[in-house]
């Protein structure tokens, strides 16, 4: 009973609410952006030329491009730092829990 109870008022809250918020929301609706957010190109060259390039064509794809080469290069940083633990006497893979 306790449950339903709390649903209930959920429901009324969010129903008391959405009309004060309809206004704001009609409003920022019809407000058009006047600037126009673009990355500078005019001192970059290479990858850094073509990552700004990207930005400027495709927000869309530039997003999915950061999502897919972030965890990509987290995983090599990982790799690398796993390599110079291991080079320098750190053994992660065989240690002994302090818990115990």
């Amino acid at each position: 009973m306790r449950k339903l109870r709390r649903l209930w008022t959920w429901i009324l809250g969010c129903a008391l609410v959405l009309p004060a918020l309809m206004p704001s929301i009609a409003l920022a609706a019809k407000k058009k952006a006047d600037v126009v957010i673009v990355a500078d190109t005019r001192k970059l060259d290479g990858i850094l030329y073509w990552w700004a390039e990207m930005y400027n064509e495709s927000h869309f794809l530039f997003a999915i491009m950061t999502m897919v080469i972030i965890p990509i290069v987290g995983c090599i940083l990982g790799w690398l730092a796993d390599i110079v633990m291991s080079h320098i006497g750190i053994d992660l893979k065989h240690r002994e829990l302090a818990e115990k």
